[in-house]
């Protein structure tokens, strides 16, 4: 079972089931599109030492960029990235990750996932990966919005135990059915959209324990991810804004307020799409 562990600083880390060390907080750069490389650096410069991308952002050469114009050595910097699934299988797997080794101008990168039960052809991918894990092209495998079910499968095909599941969290999507079997079965849940795309950043609810903590509501929101013990990576195109993203360490949300901010869940809303639902036959998983 994995222990729930939450970050103090930018530097915290989990140890993943198959030994690889993550950092706890990082950077999304969903549609962080022609300031990738600038923001990517900034980050980095700044004490990030996660940066979260993926095929479908487009935007992998961006985080390259970046990190070659940080100055940093790729060794210190841990990269996440996705492959899209579609019905090219194998061949479509092992092609992207290329691609995408080729756009961050690294032979590695640390955490690939694939990104959604989908394209019919999961588990042909998923044993492609697990190969390419063993020629050192990834250091760890894991997957993105995936159900118990999906979870269940791959563990029932013989498969390698992802060492994360990334899925949509927040306190209006909690998703604690698949964090539980997650954290009873040692996959480590990270989480992304904790601020939920800032489309419930004018909450009254947000709003009321922003002001009591003289927080903004972002930070109240980035800080209830940190305090259940998700790997959260936060979004933003403005480097004006990283900093305070980033301060949600030397305070936390009190018991009687995360029990209200947990109490939002009960009526489930997703600020995205939410394939944790899709058949087996859809993901290729029977």
């Amino acid at each position: 079972m994995t222990s729930r562990l939450i970050a103090t600083s930018l530097t915290s880390t989990v140890t993943l089931n198959d030994g690889v060390i993550m950092p706890l907080f990082g950077l999304g750069v969903y549609q962080v599109d022609n300031n990738c490389p600038d923001v990517v650096a900034a980050a980095i410069n700044q004490g990030y030492q996660l940066i979260d991308t993926a095929e479908f952002y487009a935007n992998e050469d961006g985080v390259g960029n970046g990190i070659k114009q940080s100055g940093k050595k790729r060794e210190d910097i841990f990269i996440v990235s996705k492959w899209w699934p579609s019905s090219e299988g194998e061949k479509g797997v092992i092609k992207t990750l290329d691609t995408c080794l080729q756009s961050l101008q690294s032979s590695y990168v640390d955490l690939y996932l694939l990104h959604a039960p989908q394209g019919r052809h999961c588990a042909e991918a998923y044993r492609a990966l697990i190969e390419a894990k063993k020629q050192g092209k990834i250091r760890s495998l894991g997957v993105s919005n995936f159900g118990v079910v999906h979870l269940k499968a791959l563990a029932k095909l013989g498969l390698d135990k992802p060492s994360v599941n990334q899925i949509e969290l927040h306190p209006w999507q909690q998703k604690k059915d698949i964090v539980n079997y997650c954290r009873e079965h040692n996959i480590v849940v990270m989480g992304y959209s904790p601020l939920a795309k800032g489309q419930k950043i004018q909450d009254k609810t947000i709003g009321g324990i922003a002001n009591k903590l003289s927080k903004t509501p972002a930070q109240v929101l980035i800080r209830w991810s940190v305090q259940h013990g998700f790997i959260t990576i936060p979004k933003t195109s403005q480097k004006s804004r990283l900093q305070s993203n980033a301060d949600v360490f030397d305070w936390s949300i009190p018991d009687e307020d995360m029990k209200v901010l947990d109490a939002l869940g009960n009526t489930p809303w997703s600020c995205t799409w939410d394939p944790t639902h899709n058949s087996l036959k859809e993901a290729g998983l029977e």
